[in-house]
């Protein structure tokens, strides 16, 4: 049995700009983190003695004969994609919901071509588990998803995670001094709106988009390094980096009127009211997690106003996706 733990994450600026369609042409960058809510895969040989050979458990169960009848697209594809003729039990666990706009998609591609390789006692890189997770939902699944998701899940950490024109990416771990990097989270909220979304959907509107907002992007691309500064700079106040959140958060709702809601839109306002300097809704947008920048002082009261939202505490986590468990004959 092999399970496998695979960060979610959070993406702060450049989202967008980690698409195929924009980067290839004008290459892209984004500043991102990974935290401490996962995805889990438990993975096995399944023994032949079933009257199914393939068992996927998920928010349903799957009992199936033939890979091609398995309902989930991204078991379907992975499975497919990696070969797997002996019988498998795929379990899925993940500590937030999906379709939040937290990478959740693509953590559990990433989790399980992870436990595939592991299973097969096969040692992969994360470049390589990003790689082959961008492959499967772009070319496979033919998910309208950027690259960015996969390579957070795989690395983990708080990354710039730059786009090249040629399809290649760069990994540049940002570097803080410690007070610096605790003053960062301890001004972030993690709110739930209730809604969720098929981010594919949302995507397709603003990749279509895209020729006619390159000067949205290019500055939803500029804000990244602008970031960095202000946090490598602490001379400069922390609040910065939440009201640069806030300016990228109206170009991001110029994408597409699929971003945001006249529901979320409420809900960010109240924020702001509540004391928030900045923040933006997580993924594709339509739904999910709402992230905010408000100092410590004032969280209470912003908990307060949007009290009917779960509140998420989180921290940023370093590790990426791992092998937690590994007993490949199931012995312990």
């Amino acid at each position: 049995m092999i399970i496998t733990r695979t960060p979610f994450r959070i993406s702060f600026f450049g989202g967008g700009t980690d698409y195929p369609a924009w980067f290839q042409e004008h290459g892209g960058v984004v500043l991102a983190t990974t935290i401490d809510k996962y995805c889990y895969i438990t993975c096995r040989h399944l023994p032949p003695f079933f009257e199914h050979k393939h068992r996927i458990v998920y928010s349903r169960i799957e009992n199936v004969q033939r890979l091609e009848e398995i309902e989930h697209p991204a078991v379907r594809a992975i499975l497919g994609w990696a070969g797997c003729e002996k019988g498998l039990e795929v379990h899925h666990d993940g500590d937030l919901p999906a379709r939040s706009g937290l990478g959740s998609s693509s953590s559990f591609t990433v989790g399980l071509v992870h436990a595939l390789s592991a299973l097969e006692g096969k040692y992969i890189s994360k470049e390589q588990l990003a790689e082959n997770a961008i492959h499967i939902e772009q070319d496979i699944i033919h998910e309208n998803v950027g690259s960015q998701d996969q390579i957070s899940a795989a690395f983990g950490g708080f990354n710039r995670i730059e786009f090249n024109r040629n399809n290649t990416f760069q990994v540049s771990p940002i570097v803080l001094n410690g007070d610096r990097f605790h003053e960062l989270q301890s001004h972030l909220m993690l709110c739930f709106t209730g809604f969720s979304r098929i981010a594919s959907e949302i995507a397709k509107s603003k990749i279509e988009n895209f020729k006619s907002r390159e000067v949205e992007l290019k500055k939803m691309k500029d804000m990244v390094d602008e970031s960095i500064q202000i946090l490598q700079n602490s001379n400069v106040p922390i609040g910065d980096f939440g009201k640069l959140l806030h300016e990228s958060w109206q170009y991001k709702r110029c994408l597409s009127d699929k971003v945001s809601t006249p529901e979320i839109d409420y809900l960010y306002e109240e924020a702001i009211s509540a004391g928030a300097l900045g923040g933006k809704i997580l993924g594709a947008g339509g739904g999910g997690f709402l992230l905010l920048f408000v100092k410590p002082e004032l969280q209470a009261q912003v908990r307060e106003r949007l009290k009917h939202l779960i509140h998420v505490p989180f921290k940023f986590e370093g590790s990426g996706s791992r092998v937690v468990l590994y007993q490949p004959n199931g012995l312990a």
